[in-house]
């Protein structure tokens, strides 16, 4: 299969637009099972080294659940603040929709019982074959018009019990997965001058 420019471009666009989603963002509108399978299908289709395909996907729509999981950010937040006493944006910021979201979706990557080609000498490419899995899913999401936002403040420990998924996992990623009433033209945390966008001559290094 070949593509043309107007693929590249629209592919660049989604790119440009997707965004990390806040839940004071989100909207209480359904997600069909099979625009969730999508998503995950895109998931499934991530390279992975070795094509060791260490993941599982655990979609979670239960109330219960996602308070418990809930609960367990609240707590970390709590803990995380003592780092950022110096900027009081810290205490505004929405930095998840687990409540908000009709699907929510933890990411696991397996750990290895074997040797894997590929991750002999670096032994965490499997974990980032999962991060990669996680990019097709947000950029599949961002073309249905779906936000997705990344919850890194839980214990990942308590998050495994919570979902009763045995310690040969670890969790990578938990996604809040819903409509939003809009997606921003740029980053919030950019749009609040939390960082400021890195110029491309800053992080790029040619060797020719």
């Amino acid at each position: 299969m070949n593509f043309d420019k107007s693929d590249s471009k629209i592919l660049n666009n989604i790119i440009l637009a997707r965004r990390d989603v806040r839940g004071d963002k989100f909207i209480s509108k359904k997600i069909k099972r099979k625009t969730i399978n999508k998503i995950l299908d895109a998931g499934l289709n991530a390279p992975s080294v070795g094509f060791s395909q260490p993941w599982k996907f655990v979609v979670v729509k239960d109330i219960e659940t996602k308070q418990k999981i809930y609960k367990n950010f609240k707590k970390s937040y709590k803990k995380s603040k003592k780092y950022f006493k110096k900027r009081k944006q810290y205490n505004t910021l929405k930095l998840e929709g687990i409540l908000q979201t009709p699907i929510n979706i933890a990411v696991f990557y397996k750990k290895p019982s074997k040797h894997i080609l590929g991750q002999t000498s670096q032994k965490q490419m499997g974990q980032y074959s999962v991060v990669c899995a996680i990019q097709n899913m947000w950029l599949m999401a961002r073309s249905l018009n779906i936000g997705i936002g990344w919850v890194s403040i839980l214990d990942h420990k308590k998050v495994n019990k919570t979902l009763n998924i045995n310690n040969k996992y670890k969790l990578v990623g938990y996604l809040c997965v819903g409509y939003t009433k809009e997606f921003l033209n740029k980053p919030q945390l950019e749009i609040l001058k939390w960082e400021k966008r890195k110029k491309a001559r800053s992080v790029i290094k040619w060797v020719e």
